[in-house]
């Protein structure tokens, strides 16, 4: 079994983007990583990837081809602020999974790994938060 199996397949996956989203609607700073009106699409994107990553179906590659994580991200500027303020939000998100320590570990040990990976910019201005 993959971990995408092991900690409930698509419905978890679904709850912990949806709660991110949640959290980036209401997050200004963060909110300009996003220049779609409607987190919709990100939302199902950033779904399916981590689907993908994790073991589950590859729609993501099917649908958009090779993820090139980083490459996608370089048109928008990432700073540490938003790295952080996104982090906020997803770490917020995943504890409200429930899930093992263990599973919890691996999976912020990703996240975390994979938000200080894009940070391509200084910080425009103080955190406002």
């Amino acid at each position: 079994m993959s971990f995408y199996d092991d900690i409930g397949g698509a419905p978890v996956f679904a709850a912990l983007v949806r709660e991110f989203y949640r959290g980036v609607a209401d997050d200004p700073p963060l909110r300009e990583l996003y220049p779609e009106e409607d987190l919709g699409p990100a939302e199902d994107r950033l779904r399916m990837f981590l689907e993908q990553y994790f073991g589950g179906p590859h729609t993501y590659s099917e649908q958009r081809g090779h993820p090139r994580l980083r490459m996608r991200h370089t048109p928008y500027a990432v700073t540490p602020l938003q790295r952080d303020r996104w982090l906020r939000h997803m770490l917020a998100a995943v504890a409200t999974l429930e899930l093992s320590r263990e599973h919890e570990a691996t999976l912020v040990d990703y996240l975390v790994r994979a938000a200080y990976m894009l940070v391509n910019a200084d910080d425009r201005s103080e955190d406002p938060a």
